[in-house]
């Protein structure tokens, strides 16, 4: 069993957690963090537009890329150790819904936590990226709280049922 793990900053404990929890020990993990490439190449641009003709020493972009590489390899490495078992770790770069679609082909299990409004139930806890990914996965997903879920008390009200009498009803 291969099971594909998408980490991220802020919600990875709950997936190396989950991930823990409900795979088999000898269970393939591949833990996956994927870099967008949009904050350094903005600051590619405007050194390049405006600030370095000539200096392509001095280009922030390229400092941001280190930097983005330093920390996604930090993540990783802390994700391994919390997961305490053999691991692949895979870094990918580009845009990251589809960069996780991709790294799922094959996977028996697609691991991720919800990543928008984590306050109520319902669709508006899920980010566009994670949408994407939980709408195009080529494989069964496990997908969860990074904590607690929060009641079914916040699920929004139901909607009038049209028709029926003591609804309003436009004719």
């Amino acid at each position: 069993m291969t099971v594909v793990v998408w980490i991220t900053e802020g919600s990875w404990p709950a997936c190396v957690d989950a991930a823990r929890a409900h795979t088999a020990d000898g269970a393939d993990i591949v833990l996956l963090h994927v870099t967008g490439h949009e904050v350094p190449a903005v600051a590619h641009g405007a050194f390049a537009g405006l600030l370095g003709r000539g200096h392509p020493e001095r280009d922030p972009g390229t400092r941001l890329e280190h930097l983005a590489d330093a920390s996604a390899q930090d993540l990783l490495r802390a994700a391994a150790e919390r997961l305490g078992r053999p691991c692949a770790c895979l870094e990918r770069g580009g845009r990251a819904e589809r960069e996780v679609v991709a790294a799922a082909e094959g996977a028996d299990l697609l691991v991720f936590a919800r990543d928008g409004d984590r306050s109520r139930l319902g669709p508006k806890s899920l980010g566009p990226a994670s949408r994407f990914v939980l709408d195009h996965a080529p494989c069964p997903v496990l997908l969860v709280w990074p904590e607690p879920a929060p009641g079914v008390a916040t699920l929004p009200p139901e909607p009038p049922e049209r028709g029926r009498p003591g609804n309003d009803v436009l004719r």
